[in-house]
Order: structure tokens, then C-alpha cells, then sequence
């Protein structure tokens, strides 16, 4: 492995990192879209700040681009408290209309300098191990520049999380109670997506526009199918990204793609994994548990069926096997299923085909009678 590839690597890596600890409470404060909307209408500040200095190296590049990102939801904000337009709506409506300025801008006046919309898109993460883009001070090269500003950003996204820790989760799962007990979540709002904005902005010209917003969703959103703790979910998520980041790089090294693009498909594919198989929240563990239910729920029915023909003239009609399904109007292989159940967890026996409950399934029934009516 060469040294660039290392490089780019860590540079993926830490964008990722820096990307996920914002990208947590983007999910659970259920703004993912924001930072769609944010990774694409920097550009326009970007541009704007370019015009008035003439340099793309300029930090005032960053300035333009996270007021931008700032002004962005403030936009959007202010859409939706009219009430016209609800949040998805409004969002749909600003950031279209910023990032298609921000291209008509670069058209027409920037025909000739290297701003163009593959760099926006896909980024330049490839080309950050060149010489031109190293950090050297007083002889001394310290990587790429593009990897020192995101161990800055991290440092900052961590300081801010580390500091607020207590207002973010107050102020994400009950704004209601953090405004009761006298403090306004509006700040914390503002700071988190300043720190979205700078963190877009710093992601930006490395990676792209298409994988921040990658970045910021899917290790988030997949993280949270894994647990239910904040600072827990903090760490998954930036483990997840850092691995859909080096798996990323090797998936574009041996199909010959574009490295945003593999990093992107495999952050989808572990949330795709993670969807179906995450031992609680997966698609399969809910069916699981939804299908053992359903089969209790329908065992209870049948016991509490038998309870009510116990000892009456009709038991044996009532209670047989093979009329059971009309009786409960179930599938008649479903009803033989659940009446072998019965038989087997010993809540039922069988005599001449008439089931007959025993102590254990006439205790269930009566539970089940009683949580009934309870729950009325």
C-alpha cells in the first residue's frame, strides 16, 4: 500500500467521522434532508466569495459557504411557520433554487476557472496526496490540508458535542420539556447546524457533495437500528462510516470508479445489510417477533374459546379439531397449526380428536380474559 492511498484513506476516514457525529442528531432530529440541502447550497457561497476576493484558496470561501448553509435553513424555517408549505416541501423548494444560482453563476462567469461540477459532485479525493495540496510548515509536511481541516473539524464537532452534551439530548427528544425548564433549544439548533454548514463546507472539496450527504445519513441511520443510547450510537456511527470509507476506497481500486461513488454504494449496502438483519430493530427480527405475536395472540384466542364451551352441550362440536376452523373462522390448516400448539406447550390435550384445556392453558386463557379487560 502506498502512501497516497494511506492519505486518502485517513482523508475518508475523518470525513466520515466528522460527518457522523453531526449526521446522529440530524437523524434523530428527523432534518436528514437538511444536509442534503446544506452539502449543495454552499456552493453558492462558495461562488459568491470567489467573486469577491479572485481566490479559490481563500478562507473566505469557507465563510460565504457556511453562511449559505446557515441562510439555507433559515429559508426553509421560515417557509414553514407560515404553515403554507410543511418542512420536506419547503426544503425541496430552497435548496433546488440556491444550488441552480450557484451553477447559472458558475456558467456564465467561471468559465475558465477550476470550479467546475464534477468537483462538486464527486469531489477531488484522489488528487489530495499531490504535492500542490500538502500542508508544509517551515519544511516540514504534515499531509494533506484537506486531512488537516477535517481532524480540525472533528476536533470542533467533538468539543461542541462534548460541551452541550446534556442541552443537544434534552433539546432533540423533548424540545418541549428543555423550553419548560426554562432553556431555549432554538441556540442549540442554530449551533448544531452551524456546525452541519462548517462541516459540509470543510467535507466539500475533498468528497463531494454526494458523499457528505452519504456520510452524514447513512452511518447515522444505520447506527440507530443498532441502539438506543446517544453516545453509543455516536461511536457506531462513526465506526460504520470510517468502514464504508476504507471499503469505499479498496471497491473503486479494483472496479476502476469513482471513490465518492464506491463510498456512497457502501454506506447503502450496511444499511441495506444492517435493515434487514440488526438483532433488534431489523426487518427480520420485527417479522420474527411479530409473527411469535401473532401465533400467542391466536393460542390465547383458542384457549379462551375452549374456556368458554368447557362442560357446555356443544364441547364436542365446538372443540373438535376438524370443525375448530369454522368456529373460529381461521384457515382451517392455521387452526390445526395452533390447536397441535396447544397441545404441545400443554395448554390443551386430546381425546378423540376434542381438545380439552388443561390447568396451564386455563390459567393463560384467564390471564389473557383479564389483560383484555384491562386494556377496555
Amino acid at each position: 500500500m502506498t502512501q497516497a492511498q494511506i492519505e486518502i484513506q485517513l482523508l475518508a476516514m475523518a470525513t466520515a467521522v466528522a460527518c457522523s457525529l453531526c449526521g446522529v442528531f440530524l437523524v434523530l432530529r428527523r432534518m436528514t434532508l437538511m444536509s442534503d440541502a446544506i452539502s449543495h447550497t454552499v456552493l453558492l457561497g462558495i461562488v459568491i466569495a470567489y467573486f469577491m476576493t479572485g481566490d479559490l484558496a481563500s478562507p473566505w470561501l469557507i465563510v460565504g459557504a457556511t453562511t449559505s448553509g446557515v441562510l439555507t435553513v433559515l429559508m426553509v424555517e421560515s417557509l414553514q411557520k407560515t404553515g403554507v408549505v410543511r418542512e420536506d416541501a419547503a426544503i425541496g423548494l430552497v435548496f433546488p433554487a440556491l444550488f441552480s444560482i450557484a451553477v447559472l453563476l458558475i456558467s456564465i462567469f467561471s468559465r475558465n476557472v477550476h470550479l467546475d461540477m464534477d468537483s462538486v459532485l464527486v469531489g477531488k479525493i484522489a488528487l489530495a496526496p499531490l504535492p500542490s495540496r500538502r500542508m508544509e510548515i517551515w519544511g516540514y509536511d504534515f499531509g494533506p490540508k484537506s486531512l488537516m481541516l477535517m481532524v480540525a473539524i472533528i476536533i470542533m464537532n467533538l468539543g461542541f458535542i462534548f460541551v452541550f452534551f446534556k442541552e443537544l439530548k434534552v433539546s432533540t427528544f423533548d424540545p418541549a420539556f428543555s423550553k419548560a425548564i426554562g432553556f431555549n433549544p432554538y441556540w442549540i439548533h442554530l449551533g448544531l447546524i452551524l456546525s452541519v454548514s462548517t462541516t459540509a463546507v470543510a467535507s466539500f472539496d475533498a468528497v463531494g457533495s454526494i458523499l457528505v450527504v452519504a456520510l452524514m445519513a447513512g452511518p447515522a441511520a444505520t447506527a440507530y437500528l443498532l441502539t438506543d443510547k446517544l453516545s453509543n450510537m455516536l461511536a457506531w456511527s462513526c465506526i460504520i462510516g470510517m468502514a464504508s470509507a476504507v471499503l469505499g476506497y479498496w471497491l473503486a481500486h479494483f472496479l476502476d470508479a469513482s471513490i465518492s461513488g464506491s463510498m456512497s454504494t457502501i454506506t447503502g449496502i450496511i444499511f441495506g445489510f444492517t435493515f434487514l438483519f440488526a438483532p433488534e430493530r431489523g426487518l427480520l427480527s420485527v417479522w420474527n417477533r411479530n409473527k411469535v405475536r401473532n401465533r400467542k395472540f391466536k393460542l390465547a384466542l383458542l384457549l379462551l374459546h375452549l374456556t368458554q364451551h368447557e362442560g357446555t352441550i356443544r364441547e364436542e362440536e365446538e372443540c373438535h379439531i376438524e370443525s375448530l376452523h369454522l368456529h373460529l373462522r381461521w384457515d382451517e390448516y392455521e387452526a390445526r397449526s395452533v390447536a397441535f400448539e396447544a397441545v404441545e406447550t400443554y395448554c390443551a390435550t386430546q381425546e378423540n380428536k376434542v381438545l380439552k384445556l388443561t390447568p396451564k392453558g386455563r390459567i393463560i386463557a384467564l390471564e389473557s380474559l383479564q389483560l383484555g379487560t384491562n386494556l377496555n
